[in-house]
């Protein structure tokens, strides 16, 4: 019988029963991670899941925007403000944040994300991070208003540029400010033009290069940090 690793979390023990799991560093500063993620995000693809909703496991990956937006998110700290991020995944930039002493929701539209992230939180001896399921197409009410909005390379396609454009207002306070994180997706664009159109101010904060995925690392990710204020603010 195989003996638990002394230092595994509680949730952790539970994940390895379910996946074959890996660890990748990440370190900015004074801040260093062990994140762990699925060994293999094309093994979890469920056929299931595509036809019902075109649902795809990209939160499985720890991509260069959410690097780009944590490390941002390290050099320019926020005040203290209730915060969110939408399509969290593992959650490095929450985890940042969490580390900060910020509070912050992690959201993620598939509950094993939410998972890994409150797995993450512990193994980095992190205090419990809170988390929840969230559609953008149907942002509950009782979820209120948020001071910082996060996002990380979410606009795949694109239903999610629209289904974003929609969400934000619905959950954004006032002064609000939404930081996302894009790689130079096609509908970012298409994005920016719908936030515009609704009066929102959008500006570029910063651009930030990370390793491209792959085997050699040896390609670069150029990551625009976009700024997002709602008409209000």
């Amino acid at each position: 019988m195989t003996q638990p690793d002394p230092d595994e979390t509680e949730i952790e023990g539970a994940l390895r029963q379910r996946f074959a799991l890996r660890t990748e560093p990440f370190a900015h500063g004074s801040l260093a991670l062990d994140v762990l993620l699925p060994e293999s995000a094309e093994a979890l693809i469920d056929e299931a899941e595509f036809d019902a909703d075109e649902r795809l496991p990209y939160w499985a990956d720890l991509w260069p925007s959410a690097r780009a937006l944590t490390r941002h998110l390290l050099d320019h700290p926020p005040p203290a403000a209730r915060a969110i991020e939408l399509g969290a995944g593992v959650a490095l930039p929450s985890l940042a944040l969490h580390s900060l002493g910020r509070e912050v929701l992690a959201t993620d539209y598939y509950s094993d994300a939410l998972l890994f992230a409150r797995a993450n939180a512990e193994r980095n001896r992190l205090p419990p991070l809170e988390t929840r399921l969230l559609d953008w197409r149907h942002p509950p009410a009782e979820l209120g208003h948020f001071d910082l909005i996060l996002a990380a390379d979410v606009l795949y396609e694109q239903r999610n540029a629209e289904a974003l454009s929609k969400a934000l207002p619905v959950l954004a306070a006032p002064d609000a400010v939404v930081l996302l994180a894009d790689p130079g997706r096609v509908w970012l664009r298409e994005f920016r033009a719908r936030m515009a159109e609704a009066g929102w101010r959008v500006e570029e904060a910063a651009t930030r290069s990370e390793p491209a995925p792959g085997p050699t690392g040896s390609q670069r990710s150029q990551v625009r940090i976009l700024e997002l204020q709602p008409p209000s603010a």
